[in-house]
């Protein structure tokens, strides 16, 4: 049996599109890959959520590997994740940098009071620049920041335990190295 011509064009259409399907759903959603792996942490020097008269970037990390997590009040994602977030805080094994991200900076701080506060610093970014400059999607996302200064992972999403464990503790330094 031969199809009429006029069905194979949108037939072939129809294919393409279920391959595209099939590849994007074997993905791991939190793995979008990011210009930003391997190369220099983007340098950042902002207000501290706390106290605007305090700064917070990359050279006060510099030598030691960091995580920078980008959040917000407004994000769902961000407080399935603080629990996680307070867990490896407590492990010590890096520090870890809030970026609070096009947020109200009394809401911030209220919610960080209320759930606990995972981070060492928290810059406030309230018109979302440094995140551009990340790279940043949307929140939550979480990268890794080596000794030497360059991103090594990207996280998008919640990060849990899980994820945690596979993708970012195998690239920390050994206890006492860099940290």
């Amino acid at each position: 049996m031969k199809l009429p011509s006029r069905f194979i064009l949108p037939a072939a259409a129809f294919a393409v599109l279920v391959a595209f399907f099939v590849i994007g759903l074997q993905r791991d959603p939190g793995t979008i890959p990011s210009p930003l792996i391997g190369r220099s942490a983007p340098a950042f020097s902002l207000e501290s959520l706390g106290d605007p008269a305090w700064r917070v970037g990359t050279a006060d990390f510099a030598g030691r590997a960091w995580l920078l997590n980008v959040w917000a009040t407004w994000c769902a994602g961000c407080r399935d994740e603080h629990e996680a977030l307070l867990a490896i805080a407590r492990e010590n094994r890096v520090p870890i940098v809030g970026l609070n991200w096009r947020d109200d900076r009394s809401l911030a701080l209220g919610w960080l009071a209320q759930l606990g506060n995972p981070y060492a610093s928290v810059a406030y970014d309230p018109e979302g620049r440094t995140a551009i400059d990340w790279g940043v999607y949307g929140a939550p996302e979480t990268f890794l920041v080596g000794a030497d200064g360059r991103v090594l992972v990207k996280h998008i999403g919640p990060l849990t335990l899980d994820v945690w464990q596979r993708k970012f503790v195998p690239l920390l330094p050994s206890p006492g190295e860099g940290t």
